[in-house]
């Protein structure tokens, strides 16, 4: 499991404005029908009122006979005119009255029905936001499995937000279960699994040692003693394998450059012996994490480069440093037979060598790289591999730059 930084990703519409904003504009679009037929409806009313009174025309005065003359002279159409066009502009206002007015209560009640909607949808939500605070502090652990006893054991009714709270607190503690599992196995298979290689080789070099031993049986002891240290590294690259796959839970500041001096120190005595020429050109690369997995790694980058070399006349480049665009780098170039590219991805993963080595006699147990990328990735980072022009390998790791340095 690696151990990617969260990158900080840019503010989003979230799912309680959107409820809010849908609330809101349902209220408003039904406000607004509702209006509209109002509306309609009063305009339909009023518009009948003034036809029923303008059709019954002037009415004559109880009591007056048929065809008797009225009580006074008839106003004639001019009255009438100015009969309808005053109940027409009152028509007209009452229409606009009511539909300013009513529209501003109704941006007022929905103002209000919005804030309420807010309330509303927060309160329905806030079971989530327990949910997703669970999960972001599980997930930003210092390293993988921890934080995994943490469950959300959300109480209130049985609805599909506690079906859903109660399915992650299964899924975590499924989770919590195996990686308990992987942490005793790792310990029990570090006893269990070096023990008896100790006492091969303890056995095999007592026989080596005694003052009868043979030639033949001295010859046999040195290979056993090959086989069995290859084993070592092989059981040893397997559970470094497996632990530093996790996050570093605990991190110091270290000098990269520091680390590749020594690294090379040490392994350049026995590469010239084989006339292979290691270099380093170092300056400071502060970063922070495990100073003997990062050892780890740049005595694998080392050893690679040196095991996989062309012999005689060949040179491993080592150089380390800060980048310029941010972050410490660890390069290591080295000499030897061409690479394809597409063999290059295959390289980081475990038991994988150039040309499906996998003889119990071959030189490393194809963890290297492996155990390099693993590493690289518990500190932030990552690792990277290149075919070199004139043949051979080029494989840069880049880690986090700590600036208390």
């Amino acid at each position: 499991m690696t151990g990617p930084r969260r990158t900080l990703r840019p503010r989003r519409f979230t799912l309680r404005a959107r409820l809010t904003l849908v609330y809101g504009a349902m209220f408003l679009a039904a406000g607004a029908v509702l209006l509209g037929l109002t509306y309609v409806l009063f305009n339909a009313r009023l518009g009948g009122g003034t036809l029923n009174s303008s059709s019954t025309g002037p009415s004559a005065a109880p009591g007056t006979p048929s065809g008797a003359p009225g009580p006074g002279p008839d106003p004639g159409p001019v009255h009438e005119r100015f009969t309808d066009s005053r109940e027409e502009a009152l028509r007209d206002a009452a229409g606009n009255s009511l539909l300013t007015q009513g529209g501003i209560a109704l941006l007022v009640v929905g103002a209000a029905a919005a804030g309420f909607g807010w309330l509303v949808a927060g309160r329905v939500l806030a079971p989530l936001h327990r949910v997703t605070d669970t999960a972001r502090r599980i997930a930003d652990a210092p390293a993988a499995g921890r934080g995994l006893h943490e469950r959300i054991a959300l109480a209130g009714p049985d609805d599909e937000v506690k079906e859903l709270a109660d399915t992650f607190d299964t899924m975590v503690e499924r989770l919590d279960r195996s990686f308990d599992g992987q942490r005793r196995f790792v310990a029990n298979a570090s006893h269990e699994l070096r023990t008896p290689l100790t006492i091969g080789r303890v056995l095999v070099e007592t026989a080596m040692h005694r003052p009868a031993a043979s030639a033949d049986v001295t010859r046999l002891g040195e290979d056993l003693l090959q086989i069995n240290s290859r084993h070592e590294r092989l059981i040893s690259g397997l559970l470094l394998l497996a632990t530093s796959e996790n996050e570093i839970t605990e991190r110091h500041p270290v000098d990269l450059a520091d680390i590749v001096e020594h690294v090379v120190a040490q392994t350049a005595p026995a590469a010239a012996r084989d006339g292979i020429e290691v270099t380093a050109q170092t300056a400071e690369a502060w970063t922070a994490g495990d100073a003997l997995l990062l050892e780890r790694l740049a005595h694998n980058l080392v050893e690679n480069g040196i095991r996989h070399n062309s012999g005689t006349g060949g040179h491993v480049r080592v150089t380390c440093g800060a980048r310029a665009g941010g972050g410490a780098e660890l390069a290591v170039a080295n000499s030897g037979p061409a690479v394809p590219p597409y063999e290059i991805p295959a390289l980081f993963e475990p038991f994988r060598r150039l040309g499906g080595d996998r003889l119990a006699t071959g030189g490393g147990a194809g963890l290297g790289l492996s155990i390099v990328r693993a590493v690289a990735r518990a500190h932030g980072g990552d690792a990277a591999a290149r075919p070199r022009p004139g043949g051979g390998l080029t494989v840069t790791v880049t880690l986090p730059l700590d600036g208390s340095g």
